[in-house]
């Protein structure tokens, strides 16, 4: 009776650690295969031992480092198409400024000027010319002049005044004072009767010649204070004119963009600048060869007072030279 009860317990107990071992079994079976990233997580272990990152998605071989789609999957089309707009949009920018830059400027505004605006740039063409005309004519007759002042050491060198008259060429204006004063002499001494006083007689006539070399220094200067006052005020109504004609332009066209506006006004304006050019060098020559015909007068005023004390007193000119 007792060895069938142990028996018994033997056998029950045998069949509770059997049920425990296939339980655990089945359990790690169960584990294995409902846990993937588990797997997974083992088979990204570094291989220099170190841990992975918790949470961390399998890596694909074919992904980019950026982000962005590998390259066998990226369409060129659609990579070219955005550089090709980019392309075409500056190629297009470059020639609309060019052809601004190519539909203004003076050719454009002669063409497109009507007969005020033309009739307005010919004569501010004509001021330059006559301006540098009257300029460099004018340069070369002082300098004549300055270089004949040179030679009045060389007059005084002379023997007599007849003598010194060769040191001048025949249109030499000193000359020509030289000359006057002589004939001066002989004429007040050939006249009888009632006469003034020789020195007073030889004064005016050596005044006489000294302002008719003055007289002909000032010619041209009227021309180059005239245009410098009056081609500012030229140019200014070219301007205006030329604006009112591109606002009716514009007015009547309906389109008031800046594109439309700039161009004609733009335009006009060069009116304005052609009229300070030629207005500019006026000024300053005019400035500048009143100077220099200072300097000129001054030396004809000495060298004819030297003409009228050796001919009224017999004392040698030039003295002060």
């Amino acid at each position: 009776m007792k060895a069938k009860i142990s028996s018994f317990f033997v056998l029950q107990l045998a069949l509770l650690v059997g049920a425990q071992t296939f339980a655990t079994s089945s359990f790690a079976q169960d584990a294995t295969a409902t846990d993937p990233a588990a797997v997974t997580q083992d088979a990204s272990v570094a291989p220099d031992g170190s841990a992975p990152v918790d949470g961390a998605a399998p890596v694909d071989p074919n992904a980019s480092v950026d982000g962005s789609l590998p390259t066998d999957q990226v369409d060129p089309a659609a990579v070219d198409t955005p550089v090709d707009d980019a392309s075409n949009a500056a190629s297009a920018a470059e020639s609309a400024t060019a052809e601004a830059a190519h539909g203004f400027g003076l050719k454009e505004l002669w063409a497109q000027g009507d007969p005020v605006a033309r009739g307005t740039l010919i004569i501010m063409v004509i001021m330059s010319a006559a301006t540098w005309y009257v300029l460099v004519t004018k340069l070369i007759q002082q300098q004549v002049l300055l270089n004949q002042a040179k030679l009045t050491r060389k007059f005084w060198d002379s023997k007599d005044l007849n003598d010194g008259l060769n040191t001048y060429k025949a249109n030499s204006a000193f000359r020509s004072v030289a000359e006057d004063g002589i004939l001066a002499a002989k004429q007040h001494a050939s006249r009888q009767g009632d006469k003034i006083d020789f020195p007073e007689w030889m004064g005016v006539q050596l005044q006489r010649s000294v302002e008719r070399v003055t007289a002909q220094l000032q010619t041209g200067l009227s021309v180059l204070a005239t245009i410098g006052s009056t081609s500012p005020f030229v140019g200014l109504f070219g301007t205006v004119w030329g604006i009112y004609n591109a606002l009716i332009a514009i007015g009547l066209s309906g389109q008031a963009s800046i594109d439309k506006v700039a161009g004609p006004v733009g335009e006009a304006l060069i009116m304005t600048a052609i009229g300070l050019g030629v207005a500019v060098p006026a000024v300053l020559g005019y400035n500048w060869l009143v100077r220099r015909n200072r300097v000129i007068v001054d030396n004809l005023r000495t060298f004819s007072a030297d003409i009228h004390a050796q001919l009224t007193m017999g004392v040698r000119g030039g003295q002060n030279d």
